[in-house]
C-alpha cells in the first residue's frame, strides 16, 4: 500500500514551490507525482492543424519527486507522516503518525 495516493492533499517540502498545498493528480511509476498547481512549467508548442491543436505557450504541471511532498494533515495544518495499520475487520488503512487519525476508510 502506498503512503501517497491519487486524490490526496499534499504539501511541498522543498524546492521552488515549498509550502504550496495541492491535490495529487497522478502517481507516476518512477517515483514521481503530478500535483495540481505545483511545479508548473511553460511549454512552447507548434500548431498542428492535422490534430486541430493550436500553437502557443501552454502552462502545465510537471512532476515532482515523492520525497519532496508529504501528506497534509488538516487538523494540525502541517505536513505529516503516514503509517499503515490493519483494522479489526482486516482492512488496511493509512493513518497520520502525529495524532493516529485515519486518512481514509477504503
Amino acid at each position: 500500500m502506498q503512503k501517497i495516493k491519487k486524490g490526496d492533499e499534499v504539501i511541498v517540502l522543498s524546492g521552488r514551490d515549498k509550502g504550496k498545498i495541492g491535490e495529487v493528480l497522478q502517481i507516476l511509476p518512477d517515483g514521481r507525482a503530478l500535483v495540481n498547481d505545483v511545479n508548473t512549467v511553460k511549454r512552447h508548442t507548434k500548431p498542428n492543424p492535422n490534430k486541430g491543436q493550436q500553437g502557443g505557450i501552454i502552462e502545465k504541471e510537471s512532476s515532482i519527486h515523492i520525497s519532496n511532498i508529504a501528506l497534509y494533515n488538516p487538523t494540525t495544518k502541517k505536513a505529516d507522516r503516514a503509517g499503515i495499520k490493519t483494522l479489526e475487520d482486516g482492512r488496511k488503512v493509512r493513518f497520520f503518525k502525529s495524532n493516529d487519525e485515519v486518512v481514509d476508510l477504503s
